[in-house]
């Protein structure tokens, strides 16, 4: 391991930085800048923790797998590298549309196209490894030490660390930083760990995913459900209540689930899964876990709220009721660091836990004081807990300057971009329309809305009524634009750049006042004048 180059210490470390996420790299980078000795420990964890590893080795297919499981523990999967991932999955879906569009278009195939899932697969890992030998790359550039190791914390300023070989050493540290990753939480219930597949997983698998059940409405089981259905796989996505996407604007997300429906997703209303068992042939010594794929299906055994047990068989068990955080058996309640009751570290607006040398990024707040911030980011409904890359390096870049180069603000958690890759993208800034009428009062909120058709898929013709565009404004404060909700294609890089003028003070006069771009779809922010209550009151009168 590299040392650099530093300032004498008491420490053998300055700065121990655990996580190599986007925000781990930020703070690291910005400590050498400082002159600090900064060491950046990337947790090694099971591939998916409960499931099968050691079966799947001793297999005929480990020379296959066992490369896959060993690169994705590797430096960054789980922060910016995921995002494009996800985004990646999302343009494969599309290509399929885009084809059949095509031919509106004047082009002509000699063969009909059909989907490599192997081919995808690849693609993608190839791509993640460009990206994590690129951000290793860059660590040991700037001069921090970067190691691979299990660590856990024995006292203030003392931790273990075991190497990938299982050797042991301890480590005195000046501060901590913790970039907390995240990993899925599984229900608990038969057969879960053993026949089941996380996100993080699913698309590695070397063969197609076939009839596949979604278990939960999370934003990442809506976005695998969309984006397997448009591969051309038969989807059902079982949600334990009747709304898809809890905390995200409500309107948005029934026009979400609505477009779904449209384009064959199958939704299973107010049922659990009890249990998952193997059916049909499976390889000798190979859990359904361990990526397979059909042949060998699987029986989930489904719980009705109100009606009786079912069963119904799938080739796959995508489990997607959300995240939770990766703070167990690492010490923390040793040294006196407090969690939430879901794991969550809690810290104040400075990103300092109950410890004063230990810092935790973007996790929960316990102080009052950053209520307002958690408001704003949860607003969108990806909640405070799940900040993208940028946010995470911003905060990260935010807390060396305030370690190192003394007093600097806290990270602003106000309109903050959103983005969720659903079939029909979606992105959204500051605050739903619930949080906003229950932050300001109904009276005291205006809503301009509109339907859009983007001139490329006039020409198909297809999905006229789809798109669509909402822009939430406080009265009293000059219509200031307090939430922008926009559901449509490239939805994230238009809301990109409106987010730069909420952040400024974007009032509806200022928007009116911008000249729209034709024949861009984006123009349609510029051009709003009915709001949704002239249009409840229209419906209720019957006109429309």
């Amino acid at each position: 391991m590299e040392q650099p180059i530093g300032p004498l210490s008491s420490f053998d470390y300055d700065l121990l930085v655990v996580g190599a996420g986007s925000g781990g790299q930020a703070v690291a980078k910005e400590a050498v800048g400082f002159n600090k000795k900064v060491l950046v420990i990337d947790p090694v964890t099971p591939f998916s923790e409960g499931t099968t590893s050691a079966p799947l080795l001793s297999s005929p297919l480990s020379s296959i797998l066992a490369p896959l499981f060993s690169f994705l523990s590797v430096l960054g999967w789980s922060s910016v590298t995921m995002a494009t991932v996800r985004k990646l999955l999302h343009r494969a879906s599309q290509l399929g549309q885009d084809i059949q569009d095509s031919q509106k278009y004047g082009w002509r195939f000699k063969e009909t196209a059909s989907h490599s899932w192997g081919g995808l697969s690849d693609a993608l890992l190839g791509h993640a490894e460009s990206c994590v030998l690129g951000v290793r790359r860059d660590l040991t550039e700037c001069g921090a030490a970067y190691l691979r190791a299990g660590w856990e914390m024995l006292a203030p300023h003392v931790v273990e660390v075991t190497d990938t070989d299982g050797r042991k050493s301890r480590l005195s540290v000046g501060t901590l930083v913790i970039d907390p990753g995240e990993r899925p939480r599984y229900p608990g219930v038969p057969g879960d760990r053993e026949h089941c597949v996380t996100s993080n997983e699913l698309f590695s698998r070397p063969r197609p995913p076939g009839r596949t059940l979604v278990v939960g409405g999370s934003p990442e089981g809506v976005e695998c459900a969309g984006f397997l259905a448009g591969l051309g796989h038969e989807v059902t996505l079982m949600l334990p209540t009747s709304d898809l996407l809890p905390g995200f604007d409500l309107k948005l997300s029934q026009k979400i689930e609505n477009h779904m429906l449209v384009h064959g997703v199958h939704f299973l209303y107010e049922h659990t899964l009890s249990k998952v068992e193997q059916i049909g042939a499976q390889d000798e010594g190979v859990s359904a876990a361990a990526l397979l794929g059909p042949p060998g299906g699987l029986r989930a055994s489904l719980l009705s709220r109100d009606g009786p047990a079912t069963q119904e068989d799938f080739d796959t068990v995508l489990l997607a009721a959300g995240m939770e955080p990766s703070t167990s058996n690492i010490g923390l309640e040793r040294v006196g660091v407090k969690c939430s009751p879901d794991g969550r570290v809690l810290v104040n607006e400075l990103d300092q836990t109950s410890v004063d040398h230990v810092y935790c990024l973007c996790s929960s707040s316990s102080s009052s004081s950053s209520s307002s911030s958690s408001s704003s980011s949860s607003s969108s409904g990806l909640g405070p807990h799940c900040p993208s890359p940028v946010l995470r390096a911003r905060s990260g870049r935010l807390l060396a300057h305030r370690l190192y180069g003394g007093p600097t603000p806290p990270c602003d958690y106000s309109n903050i971009p959103l983005v969720l890759f659903t079939p029909l993208e979606y992105s959204a800034c500051g605050l739903s329309e619930e949080r906003a009428n229950a932050t300001f009062g109904e009276a005291n909120i205006e809503v301009y809305h509109s339907y859009y058709w983007p001139l490329e898929w006039t020409v198909p013709p297809r999905d006229k009524n789809s798109c669509y565009v909402k822009v939430i404004c406080h009265v009293p404060d000059q219509e200031r634009v307090v939430g922008l909700h926009l559901m449509g294609p490239h939805a994230g890089d238009i809301v990109q750049g409106f987010s730069a003028a909420m952040t400024c003070g974007l009032t509806k006069r200022q928007l009116d006042a911008t000249a729209g771009l034709q024949p861009t779809a984006a123009q349609v922010l510029t051009s709003l004048t009915v709001t949704q209550r002239e249009s409840e009151a229209m419906m209720v009168r019957g006109n429309c």
